[in-house]
């Protein structure tokens, strides 16, 4: 498996979250951030930005990185580097498009009740520590 490289995005507005619920694989119906591929020629910041938008409709700005966490899916035959980062929502409701089946802002609690996978929840936890006084 070759590691592609794409971005997730804890997307905080006021005390909530933003989540998706996957339309593919992997973790397909599963939720999670917003995020995808870096296409190539494409900063990650603008990558991450550009997947929030078409997953979700929402517009938002960067406050910092998180982390860069190894996505290992071999159920899919995947490797992805996930560089996840903090934002701040601007504007713009969810709705879910690109490959989310569906995305709704959630507070902190039940947003980590809804995620299976254990490196999103402490993504979650690790951007609301650090970030979300500046989301405010």
């Amino acid at each position: 498996m070759t590691p592609v490289p794409a971005v997730g995005v804890v997307c905080l507005r006021g005390d909530e979250v933003l989540l998706i619920r996957r339309g593919r694989p992997p973790r397909q119906g599963q939720w999670s951030l917003p995020g995808g591929r870096i296409e190539p020629g494409e900063r990650a910041e603008d990558a991450a930005l550009r997947e929030l938008h078409e997953e979700t409709g929402v517009r938002a700005e960067i406050l910092g990185l998180i982390d860069v966490v190894d996505g290992l899916f071999p159920d899919v035959g995947a490797h992805y580097v996930l560089i996840d980062f903090a934002a701040r929502w601007i504007s713009g409701e969810p709705c879910a498009g690109d490959d989310a089946e569906e995305a709704r802002f959630l507070p902190l609690g039940e947003a980590m009740a809804r995620v299976n996978w254990e490196e999103t929840r402490r993504i979650l936890q690790e951007a609301v520590a650090r970030f979300a006084s500046d989301a405010l």
